[in-house]
């Protein structure tokens, strides 16, 4: 379980690191950039939970 907790840690501080980002892009009005920070985020906030379901 560690290879497990490993990768719950890294799609975490993706997330981390797109939430920080995202208010720059949204100050810059570029919606692409927004767009495409919203689509990772979804994925990554997904797998992270589908992980740490499996540590339960």
């Amino acid at each position: 379980m560690d290879i497990v907790r490993l990768l719950v840690e890294g799609h975490e501080a993706v997330v981390r690191t797109v939430r920080s980002v995202f208010p720059v892009a949204n100050a810059a009005n570029d919606q692409p950039t927004v767009d495409l920070l919203t689509q990772r985020l979804q994925v990554h906030e997904k797998t992270a939970w589908t992980l740490r379901s499996l540590l339960e």
